[in-house]
């Protein structure tokens, strides 16, 4: 267990004001990994104030600079990869290979934005008047207060900041009061890199009063979340008080295509990946696959011969590849979308139970489950479920199987298998969705642009997309 971790507020590591602590927990042990200070609105308040006075200096600072900064903290980042990854893998359970991969692509953001820091660039514009000149320049937001998940805990962390720093902006960061550990050791390193104070704060506490001192403050400017729809909503109502900027990154409901003519073997290979990767517990992974009818069985056999082989348990042993749920609620709900399945007629091809022999006795285990002949009404065909479940239906044509995956509220992450060039152009471009994936099931980069349609967010992260959420266009006309 580490020793009593602090908040980090205008360059010094403090204690809370409460003097409250939070245990963190390993959902594949039960056991204590970590304690950190937990704090409320107070906390947050100190930490905008201290994002304020710094926001004037860092702003005006040259793009050289905040680029220095950023990359200094991107070779940190890397150096200490390994550190960090067994704290992701300790404190939610992530296995320890994609931990791993999720802190290289985290000092990926730091990189990549040490250069975008210095592409902000203005316009000009031909005026109607010969006296008269049109300027466009594009200026940082002001301080941004940052809320991040848990189920990457340093990557989404990287995502929010990253652009945030390199446009000029301070930061307040909140992560999830399930992982803060890794968030802590990046923040030291964020000290090591030498930020100046104030730029970067990090405010561990309770989620409603931190969130609530984000919205009432109008030090504040922009909020940029990812979590879940309801909460996002919440927020983008408070904003609207002082108009506060927002940027969200919502819920999922990811479908996946595969039509007869796809490489079936390649198919598997992305299905599973899309949706085991992190335990089914991300945004963009696989929630519903439907299969052409003509192939759904040969597929069905080949993709349970796949899950049967994964290996469950906890992360931080190599071998694993699908860890735990983070606490016993998401538990509950995974297993409550396999009964109401099941309960409606759905068939458990695979897998289907919490394990709780042996090694798993204290964590919050379920098999990885595949459903087949799932309807609408199923819970698991109309909610996100969060877990390593993944229900299976058949459709017929192409316009059917646009249909059905379109049939959400939700508009994220959207997957299809396919040889035919036309097929993929059509389907790709008729899918409601902010993110599609072609033969592909792991289309994130850091350079290109990450954000849902509908129910799924607002503004994009990732690439020179991400700088617009924190620029301001400022208008100037000059005239003699």
């Amino acid at each position: 267990m580490t020793d009593i971790q602090k908040m980090y507020i205008g360059g010094e590591w403090v204690e809370s004001i409460s003097g409250e602590l939070l245990e963190v927990r390993n959902p594949a042990t039960g056991e204590v990994v970590g304690r950190a200070a937990f704090g409320d609105d107070r906390d947050a308040l100190r930490a905008i104030d201290a994002a304020h006075a710094a926001f004037p200096a860092w702003s005006r600072s040259l793009a050289r600079e905040r680029s220095r900064y950023l990359y200094r903290l991107y070779e940190l980042v890397f150096q200490h990869r390994n550190e960090l990854a067994e704290l992701v893998s300790a404190e939610m359970g992530k296995p320890i290979r994609e931990a791993k991969g999720e802190v290289v692509g985290s000092a990926d953001y730091f990189l990549w934005y040490a250069e975008e820091a210095k592409r902000v660039y203005g316009e000009t514009i031909p005026s109607s008047f010969a006296n008269k000149r049109i300027l466009v320049h594009r200026q940082p937001v002001g301080v941004v207060a940052a809320i991040t998940p848990w189920n990457f805990p340093v990557n989404m962390v990287a995502r929010k900041i990253a652009p945030a720093l390199a446009a000029g902006c301070t930061v307040v960061l909140k992560p999830a009061e399930a992982t803060p550990l890794s968030a802590i050791r990046l923040f030291e390193l964020i000290h090591e890199a030498g930020f100046p104070p104030g730029v970067a704060n990090l405010v561990i506490g309770q989620p409603e009063k931190v969130g609530e001192a984000f919205l009432k403050s109008p030090k504040v400017a922009k909020i940029a979340f990812t979590g879940s729809t309801r909460v996002g909503k919440l927020l983008m109502a408070g904003a609207a008080e002082h108009v506060k900027r927002v940027s969200l990154e919502l819920g999922g409901h990811a479908p996946t295509l595969v039509f007869a003519d796809a490489d079936l073997d390649l198919a598997v290979k992305g299905v599973f990946e899309s949706k085991f990767r992190n335990t089914g517990q991300m945004c963009i992974c696989t929630n519903r696959l439907y299969v052409e009818r003509s192939v759904a069985e040969p597929f069905v056999e080949r993709l349970v011969e796949r899950v049967r082989r994964a290996k469950v348990g906890d992360g931080r042993d190599p071998e694993v590849e699908v860890g735990p749920i983070i606490n016993e609620r998401g538990l509950e709900k995974v297993l409550g979308h396999i009964e109401d399945a099941r309960a409606k007629g759905a068939a458990v091809v695979c897998g289907g139970k919490r394990l709780t022999e042996g090694d798993y006795a204290k964590g919050y285990f379920v098999e990885p489950t595949v459903l087949t002949g799932v309807e609408r009404g199923m819970r698991v065909l109309e909610e996100e479920t969060f877990g390593p479940v993944l229900p299976v239906a058949v459709f017929d044509t192409e316009d059917e199987a646009i249909r059905l995956a379109n049939d959400s509220p939700y508009g994220l992450a959207a997957y299809l298998y396919t040889r035919d060039l036309g097929r993929a152009v059509r389907v790709a471009e008729a899918l409601e969705f902010g993110i599609v994936g072609v033969n592909d099931g792991a289309p994130v980069q850091t350079q290109a642009p990450f954000g849902g349609f509908k129910e799924s967010g607002l503004g994009r992260e990732g690439g020179h997309h991400a700088m617009d959420e924190f620029l301001e266009i400022k208008h100037i006309s000059l005239a003699w």
